[in-house]
């Protein structure tokens, strides 16, 4: 067995480390064709990664000009510690307002633990898109799987 094949995550483990994460990084595409990459909250969900953003935000600028987005979590201090999950896929900007408050709502339920959250103000969902990654490719990795041999 080749060392990539050895460090990689089942599909259950990708599943449990992504719910546990709380933030990934999102890179896209500027204009001028270097990555644009920020901290996103996010939630995992049916297969997909779901964040909002400002409608207006350079971010959501980026996909509607090129869909084609990569997401990364990661965690671990040193080198026999590092786990994580790289997503690559087409972003697809959702404007509907229900989907934006159900998103919003879930996501600072998962940061919270609070057990309901109220909608949000009109006058922010309006304002604000969801950004769905559905993955073409995953790519994972968990370095304490080598058991200390590099």
């Amino acid at each position: 067995m080749n060392r990539r094949d050895q460090i990689k995550l089942t599909p259950a483990e990708q599943s449990e480390f992504l719910r546990d994460c709380k933030k990934v990084a999102l890179a896209t595409i500027g204009k001028d064709g270097f990555p644009h990459l920020v901290a996103m909250n996010y939630i995992a969900r049916d297969g997909a990664i779901y964040m909002t953003s400002y409608g207006k935000a350079q971010k959501v600028v980026n996909i509607r000009r090129n869909p084609m987005v990569a997401v990364m979590a990661e965690r671990g201090r040193n080198y026999s510690e590092l786990r994580g999950v790289m997503i690559r896929g087409e972003c697809e900007i959702v404007e509907d307002p229900k989907t934006v408050d159900a998103i919003m709502r879930a996501i600072r339920q998962r940061d919270t633990g609070e057990a309901a959250i109220p909608p949000m103000p009109e006058k922010i969902v309006t304002k604000r898109v969801v950004l769905k990654v559905v993955p073409q490719k995953v790519t994972s990795w968990d370095h304490s799987k080598l058991g200390g041999r590099y």
